[in-house]
């Protein structure tokens, strides 16, 4: 495993900033639009309207329904032309399947990173985040960031960042994030926290947890460029224990602006990532910062 040889600046062109309306998508919304102002890029702001269906409708209403359908959605679309005043934009308020419509948009706009928010609530024995939000996480093929429901920190602080925190297993598809984890610390200046948790320490086990976290401190240092030590200032922790929660833990103890995550995209023939869906789920879900996503 050996360093990153260069880091470049991230571009950031086209933000596609996909909303229901829900007052955890409006949440996300000035983190849309302050990326947008630091970095020059365009707002794309979509909402995917349900399919008319006039069913349960008696004909003789059907034009009145589609007209109350057509003022609404004027209606939306003006609203999102207000959220994304003073910076660049483009809005559209369209109707079809959701997640079809938002993967055809990301391919056709050139999306750079994709901003949503979510209710992210635990319920019935599990976590449970929405189809619109968990769509995009687990399918899009370019960075998400998220906004879940414990994010108690103003926009304009986190995209000028203090304290970035990278959680790493060292996996490929874990690694896909760490350019972006450097770039973004550069660009804000930020404080880079590298994390590696380490499994807890099974009955027969030769190889003891001290043993793993100092091998895990020895594999971090590899992976940052030496000349970037001297902008982003990158400390490299170690936590035995379940991923997700000591991920979570140290977030809130560093008081973390920002949560970089690289997880394997899924496969629906599987349904699996390198770092587990569940431990993802559950970071963006609970995390007191907005998190960042990468797909290898």
């Amino acid at each position: 495993m050996k360093a990153l040889e260069t880091v470049a600046r991230i571009s950031l062109k086209n933000i596609l900033y996909t909303t229901d309306f829900s007052p955890s998508a409006e949440a996300a919304a000035p983190y849309a639009w302050e990326l947008a102002k630091r970095y020059g890029a365009k707002v794309m702001a979509l909402h995917v309207r349900h399919v008319e269906s006039n069913g349960m409708v008696p004909p003789e209403a059907w034009a009145a329904l589609h007209e109350a359908n057509e003022l609404q959605a004027k209606q939306q679309a003006a609203h999102l032309k207000t959220l994304f005043r003073g910076v660049e934009n483009e809005v559209e308020v369209t109707q079809g399947a959701i997640w079809d419509v938002i993967s055809r948009t990301i391919e056709e706009k050139e999306a750079d990173l994709v901003v949503t928010g979510t209710h992210g609530r635990e319920g019935l024995g599990k976590m449970v985040m929405g189809s619109h939000a968990e769509n995009i996480l687990r399918h899009s093929t370019v960075p998400v960031l998220v906004v879940g429901p414990h994010v108690r920190i103003g926009p304009e602080k986190a995209t000028r960042m203090k304290r970035i925190l990278f959680a790493t297993d060292f996996s490929e598809s874990s690694l896909a994030a760490l350019p972006y984890a450097i770039s973004l610390a550069e660009e804000s200046p930020a404080e880079l926290d590298i994390l590696r948790v380490v499994p807890p320490h099974k009955n027969g086990e030769l190889v003891s947890p001290s043993e793993l976290t100092a091998a895990a401190v020895r594999l971090m240092k590899q992976l940052v460029p030496i000349e970037a030590e001297a902008w982003c200032k990158p400390h490299f922790l170690t936590e035995v224990g379940e991923p997700a929660q000591k991920i979570l833990q140290v977030a809130e103890r560093s008081k973390a602006d920002l949560l970089v995550l690289g997880v394997k995209r899924v496969y629906r023939a599987l349904g699996v990532t390198h770092i587990p869906w569940t431990i993802a789920h559950k970071v963006i879900a609970q995390a007191c910062c907005p998190v960042f996503t990468v797909r290898s």
